[in-house]
């Protein structure tokens, strides 16, 4: 029962590549949310909550399954965002040298007509090398990865820094689950093959 427009909440490039790989037409749309963490908010919260403010925020005006999706890096316990400048992005990877640090990222998906979410967390390991100052110097100048959390492009070059990737959707590293996406897609009768 494909009678339903996607939509995905985001002006993410990223997202927006990813969601391609479906095959499926889509429109991208401005999420309007307040992204800040409430009082003692857990990072798995967090991102489940904003995912679905995103895809609740959206306003359409055909019935649509909206895709939100929300993504945080914790190192050492700790919510790390986007670096914005080389020297931040530069700190951030020096400080994840040897480390394992996990990506927390929340789908939803909004039915419009019924007025119904679902729900979900997906979670990805990134298991850092052992970096010199020279080598992250070198990678920051070559990528550029000054707008993503972790200050890397595990599509790119990025994967120069890992031991180890560890999760069930190498997507879900890069800001949108597609295998549990195809499920919460399956649950609305809306199929992708």
């Amino acid at each position: 029962m494909q009678n339903y427009q996607l939509v995905l909440a985001s002006t993410s490039p990223f997202r927006q590549q990813l969601l391609k790989k479906l095959d499926i037409p889509f429109i991208a749309a401005q999420p309007n949310c307040d992204e800040t963490p409430q009082t003692n908010e857990l990072p798995e919260a967090l991102v489940q909550r904003l995912a679905e403010q995103k895809a609740r925020s959206c306003v359409v005006k055909t019935p649509s399954l909206v895709v939100g999706s929300d993504q945080v890096c914790v190192i050492d316990g700790q919510i790390v965002g986007k670096p914005h400048t080389k020297q931040k992005a530069i700190e951030q990877l020096m400080s994840q040298s040897g480390k394992a640090i996990t990506f927390y990222t929340g789908l939803a998906l909004y039915n419009s007509e019924t007025q119904k979410s679902q729900v979900t967390l997906d979670t990805f390991t990134v298991h850092f090398r052992q970096l010199n100052q020279k080598m992250v110097e070198r990678y920051v100048e070559k990528e550029m990865p000054l707008n993503c959390a972790g200050s890397f492009k595990s599509e790119g070059l990025g994967i120069a820094l890992f031991d180890k990737l560890e999760g069930d959707d190498p997507n879900t590293l890069v800001g949108l689950p597609l295998i549990k996406l195809i499920q919460l897609l399956e649950n609305e009768s809306f199929t992708v093959l």
